[in-house]
């Protein structure tokens, strides 16, 4: 495993991520013996969210279990629409979803909190004061946006830099070589893949800001279990959410072309995936969620697959 620093995190962080946004953790079940198996691998950064079902308490009760507090990293999040739609990004929801985020994970903080999704009409500076005040108030160390554009994290950085005030120092949009042509989850889904989203890229690179991608095997198409030439049942292998925001022509061609890589360096689908993923020129981390211990051993092992510029380029279409 390797790991990286992110500012305002007291441990150094595994570039990948365990996600929680999955049975058996939304069900609240006891999910121990999974979690258990992957902090075996050296993953000891944990992703969840206020609206994950009973993930956060799934988690919470396995790191009291296994006293781990002291040793791993919780990513939740809060601020997350309503079921109807209605935004929630304002100091009395966030303090709200962080109370009881605390309670389920059985802790009075959180290493990395962010924002599930933005909401434009509130003023930058207003959000950047709530989040410093819980970080001097020691309920959270690093935040940051997930689903936010890089446009609004940059106008809150700069405030933070006018009021001296700490910045954003992480976010969590899509990101996977596949390109998500559609909203998959509603409420202002970000993504920065495909070739629209280059400015937001070049944006990150000179930031060094870390990205935390989620869906970094876009929901599924890129693990595997769809083979390219499968598109007419494609709908039966994968579930409509992977469909609506990765099944088009130029992602079919992306999965064809993986396939293609990794025959010829005797590696799976969603390895050459993730390792384009990782040799990018970004500060990259990567959301993974499985239930075998094997196929988050073949993720990890993904970081030391190389390709080359020329590579990498064609498995973008480029």
């Amino acid at each position: 495993m390797k790991y990286i620093e992110i500012p305002y995190v007291k441990k150094k962080v595994s570039r990948i991520l365990y996600g929680t946004a999955a049975p058996p953790f939304m069900q609240g079940e006891d999910g121990n013996d999974l979690l258990d198996a992957m902090y075996a691998l050296g993953i000891n950064a944990f992703d969840s969210a206020r609206v994950y079902g009973g993930a956060e308490k799934s988690l919470g009760k396995w790191i009291e279990d296994r006293k781990l507090r002291d040793k791993v990293i919780i990513l939740s999040k809060c601020a997350h629409p309503d079921p109807s739609g209605r935004k929630r990004v304002n100091e009395k929801e966030i303090r709200e979803d962080f109370a009881e985020s605390a309670e389920y994970l059985r802790t009075d903080h959180i290493d990395i909190y962010l924002l599930h999704r933005d909401d434009p009409e509130v003023p930058v500076g207003e959000i950047v004061e709530i989040l410093n005040a819980m970080h001097e108030e020691g309920k959270i160390g690093a935040f940051g946006g997930s689903n936010w554009t890089h446009r609004r994290i940059a106008e809150a950085n700069a405030y933070a830099r006018e009021h001296h005030l700490i910045p954003f120092s992480v976010s969590s949009p899509h990101f996977s070589l596949a390109e998500q042509v559609r909203d998959l989850w509603g409420g202002g889904c970000v993504t920065i893949s495909g070739p629209s989203n280059g400015a937001a890229r070049e944006w990150y690179r000179n930031q060094n800001m870390p990205v935390i991608a989620y869906s970094s095997l876009s929901h599924g198409f890129l693990s595997g279990k769809l083979k390219s030439g499968e598109r007419e049942k494609a709908d039966q292998i994968l579930d409509e959410f992977a469909m609506k925001g990765y099944g088009c022509a130029d992602n079919f061609e992306r999965l064809r072309r993986c396939e293609e890589l990794a025959e010829k360096k005797q590696c799976t689908v969603s390895q050459i995936a993730m390792a384009w993923l990782f040799r990018q020129e970004l500060n990259t981390l990567a959301v993974v969620s499985t239930s075998s211990a094997e196929r988050m051993q073949a993720n990890i092992d993904a970081m030391s697959i190389r390709f080359s510029e020329e590579e990498a380029a064609y498995l973008d279409l480029l």
